[in-house]
C-alpha cells in the first residue's frame, strides 16, 4: 500500500534572551533586535524555536521609578512582566514568520509552536526571572535543549564582571550549578549568570542546557542547533 510519508516533528529548542542582549543603556537597539531575529530564524530551519525575552535595563528603570513613587512589590513584579512582554513584541516585529502575538502563558506558547516556526514570549509569573520561565517552558515542551543567552561567555565560578580571577567553567553538572548559584546569590550585589530557581528547574527536568554569550550570534546559533560552540554545557544527572 502506497502513501505519503509523514515528516517527524522537529525538536523544540527554548532560548532565554536576556534583555541586555537586545538593549543598550539608552534603550532598545534596532540592530541588536534584527540580528537576534536572524539568529532565531536560522535555528528555526532545524528546530521549533521558543524564545523568552527578559526586561533588561529598561525593566530595572521602570521598577526603580515605580518603587520610588510608592508602588508595592507585587505590582512591581507585574510591571516587570509587562516590560518583558514589550521587549518580546519588539523582537516579534522583526519576525514576520513567527506566531503574531506574545503568548500570555505556556499553553498558548506550546500550542502556537505546533503551527509556527518561532514563538516569542516574555515573563509569566511574578518573582520568576526570564531564565526560570524559560526553564519551565523547556520542561513543558520536552525541549531537546535550553539555551541561555547572556552577556558573558558562559558560567563562571563567580561574577566575572566583579572578579578578575573568575574561572570560566566549560562544563558543569546541573547539581553543581544549583550549589554555585545558591552560593553566589548569598553574596551582596551578586549578578549570577543563572539564578537559583532556574538552576533548580534545570536540575529537576534534566533538560540539556547551554549557556552562551547572546551577543556572539554565531555561537548562539551553534548552541541552538546542537553544534559544538563556545560556552558552558550544563550536564543533566542521568537516571535521577
Amino acid at each position: 500500500m502506497c502513501g505519503h510519508a509523514i515528516a517527524a516533528p522537529m525538536d523544540a529548542v527554548v532560548v532565554s534572551v536576556g534583555g541586555s542582549i537586545l538593549m543598550t543603556q539608552d534603550g532598545p537597539d534596532a540592530a541588536r533586535i534584527t540580528s537576534m531575529a536572524g539568529a532565531l530564524r536560522e535555528a528555526a530551519q532545524v528546530a521549533r524555536v521558543l524564545a523568552v525575552v527578559g526586561g533588561g535595563a529598561t525593566a530595572r528603570r521602570y521598577i526603580a521609578a515605580a518603587r520610588a513613587v510608592g508602588e508595592n512589590e507585587a505590582s512591581l513584579d507585574d510591571l516587570g512582566i509587562a516590560i518583558t512582554r514589550a521587549n518580546a513584541r519588539l523582537l516579534l516585529a522583526a519576525l514576520p514568520e513567527a506566531y503574531p502575538a506574545v503568548p500570555a502563558g505556556f499553553d498558548e506558547a506550546l500550542l502556537a509552536s505546533k503551527s509556527f516556526p518561532i514563538v516569542v514570549m516574555g515573563g509569566t509569573h511574578a518573582g520568576h526571572t526570564t531564565d526560570a520561565v524559560a526553564a519551565m517552558l523547556a520542561e513543558r515542551a520536552r525541549a531537546a535543549r535550553l539555551v541561555i543567552a547572556t552577556n558573558v561567555d558562559g558560567v563562571y565560578d563567580k561574577d566575572p564582571k566583579a572578579h578578575k580571577d573568575a574561572k570560566f567553567l566549560p562544563r558543569i553538572a546541573a547539581k553543581d550549578l544549583v550549589a554555585l548559584t545558591i552560593a553566589n546569590a548569598q553574596q551582596a550585589g551578586s549578578a549570577g549568570v543563572v539564578d537559583p530557581l532556574a538552576a533548580k528547574l534545570i536540575h529537576r527536568s534534566r533538560t540539556p542546557t547551554l549557556v552562551v554569550h547572546g551577543g556572539k550570534l554565531e555561537e548562539l546559533v551553534k548552541a541552538m542547533t546542537g553544534k559544538p560552540h563556545k560556552g558552558t554545557v550544563v550536564e543533566p544527572e542521568a537516571g535521577r
